[in-house]
């Protein structure tokens, strides 16, 4: 316990925590403070890039193995699966729509890939070494989750619902391009490629721009990030019933369990073990909302916005992650 609490207090003073905490907190006491929308994107293209990048750097310094095409497998099972154990909690802790509770759902098997970012940049900061190949796993773990939100408004939603008529059936084709070529998608997995075939020459040719600057353009993105996820608190307070809090604090932890058995099975290292968890245990605020809106127009954005970006978000990144690496470090030995 001593050792939890002493990485956690070592997580929460490190400077890329203490920006989100410093936009949190400027939120919610109205302050003017903002990032501006197309800085904002940059930062997040730049992120997404590097992470992308340095990925396939490693992958082609490994190599192509089972173990890589086993973790792939892994995440898009629990991608699959995790939103059936979500909508099931829901259904238990809250009084939400079938709809609103499927469209939450999907949300907590997608993922974050902010928070598997800083992830990555704690591992590093401690020197623990993980998988290079785990930024393809947080790729394919994007869309499966949405899926089988899809699946889960049609069997219970309500059969007269636009839901329910449009994606009995399954998704229609404008569906899945807007999933699979998401934006975001699109951006890690192109990194991801160019940077498994320059290799160590290519991170060499451009190091100066993606490693030296990385955790400086994190802490101003989570800066961001802060701002928005207090802001969405502010406004939502009405929306946020005891049983949803209990949720968005208790699903991280129930899919991390599920993602540090994944990474034990797979024989992943102690790092790797706690970026499967980190993936699990986190909650999609870009790629999913986005489908929703398009899919299950009918949910509540307010509900998933706010439990995914202003519950479970926050929690990972303080809380989350120093108890993700303990519980790696104490299952991995």
């Amino acid at each position: 316990m001593d050792s939890l609490l002493s990485l956690a207090a070592q997580n929460l003073i490190s400077p890329i925590i203490l920006s989100f905490v410093l936009g949190l907190a400027a939120a919610l006491a109205r302050s003017d403070l903002t990032i501006p929308e197309a800085a904002a994107k940059a930062l997040s293209i730049y992120l997404l890039f590097s992470i992308g990048f340095k990925g396939g750097v490693s992958v082609a310094a490994h190599g192509l193995d089972a173990r890589l095409l086993l973790s792939l497998a892994a995440g898009v099972l629990l991608s699959f699966v995790l939103p059936f154990l979500a909508f099931g909690l829901l259904r238990t802790m809250t009084r939400l729509s079938p709809i609103d509770a499927a469209a939450v759902a999907g949300h907590y098997g997608s993922i974050s890939i902010v928070t598997f970012v800083a992830a990555s940049s704690v591992l590093q900061g401690r020197g623990v070494a993980s998988e290079g190949y785990m930024v393809a796993v947080a790729a394919a773990m994007e869309a499966p989750a949405i899926l089988s939100a899809l699946w889960l408004a049609a069997r219970f939603g309500s059969h007269n619902g636009p839901a329910a008529d449009s994606h009995a059936g399954g998704p229609d084709g404008g569906l899945m391009r807007e999933i699979l070529f998401n934006g975001s998608i699109v951006l890690l997995v192109g990194a991801f490629l160019i940077g498994l075939t320059t290799g160590e020459q290519g991170l060499a040719d451009i190091e100066d721009l993606i490693v030296a600057p990385f955790k400086g353009l994190l802490c101003l993105f989570l800066l961001d990030m802060g701002l928005v996820a207090g802001r969405g608190l502010r406004a939502s307070r009405g929306v946020l019933s005891a049983g949803l809090v209990g949720f968005g604090l208790l699903m991280p932890l129930c899919g991390a369990l599920f993602g540090l058995g994944a990474g034990l099975v797979l024989g992943l290292s102690s790092g790797g073990i706690v970026l499967m968890m980190t993936l699990a245990a986190s909650a999609s605020y870009i790629a999913v909302p986005a489908a929703m809106r398009v899919a299950l127009p009918e949910a509540n954005p307010s509900v998933y916005l706010t439990l995914s970006l202003g519950i479970t978000f926050p929690f990972n990144l303080t809380l989350g992650i120093p108890i993700y690496i303990a519980l790696a470090t104490a299952a991995g030995g």
